[in-house]
């Protein structure tokens, strides 16, 4: 008997097109339909089909611009989709791994390259476990992971608090959040200079405030 549903491969790349479009539309709102395509790697008629998709649900609005053209925006729920899906992504993703274990540790060489000793983690996920590991080969200390919905007391051997107060004087923090990464930047930012809350790429935070249309 057939199946009428869609197989795992299919679903995986369908949601894979979608992020990409979503992530290309947030940074650049002027580009065009066959830019888009271009940066998807996929045919302009697939692109033009889930850029209609997108719109359709809501995700990006359309506006028209000087000379024919048009610029995408995304919707606060666009937004939203788009940090949905970048972490069923990276949970699902088979390079997880090897991608999140390079960017970590880039990162804590740029921390160990500007001074920044004490070190704090945001989130307790994978992503953290993959961090706690690449620490071990740098010349500064992990004093923390922060994540208020865990009660316990470490987490991948490394101490745990709820509060980034709660780990007294910190010089930078990786997010390694996963399923609300942009809103933990976002809040952090207010907190600390920009240049010390640190972001692997493969979380896709903006680390300017998006440009958002209702």
């Amino acid at each position: 008997m057939a199946s009428s549903g869609k197989s795992s491969s299919e679903s995986n790349s369908e949601a894979e097109i979608t992020l990409g479009l979503l992530s290309v539309v947030e940074q650049n709102s002027a580009h065009t339909q066959r830019l888009i395509a271009h940066e998807l790697g996929v045919a302009l008629g697939l692109a033009n089909a889930y850029l209609k998709r997108c719109i359709k649900k809501g995700w990006i609005k359309v506006n028209e611009a000087p000379a024919n053209r048009y610029a995408y925006y995304l919707t606060p729920t666009g937004f939203a989709e788009k940090s949905r899906l970048t972490a069923d992504y990276l949970s699902s993703s088979f390079n997880f791994f090897r991608g999140a274990r390079n960017q970590c540790a880039a990162l804590f060489e740029e921390c160990q390259n500007s001074g920044w000793n004490r070190i704090a983690l945001i989130g307790a996920t994978d992503l953290a476990e993959i961090a706690t590991l690449c620490a071990k080969d740098f010349e500064l200390e992990l004093i923390g992971i922060i994540d208020p919905k865990l009660q316990q007391s470490d987490y991948a051997g490394v101490p745990l608090a709820g509060k980034l107060k709660d780990l007294g004087a910190v010089s930078a923090v990786i997010i390694t959040e996963l399923k609300e990464a942009q809103l933990a930047f976002d809040t952090l930012v207010e907190l600390l200079p920009r240049e010390r809350v640190l972001t692997p790429p493969l979380l896709k935070v903006s680390r300017n405030k998006p440009q958002l249309v209702e």
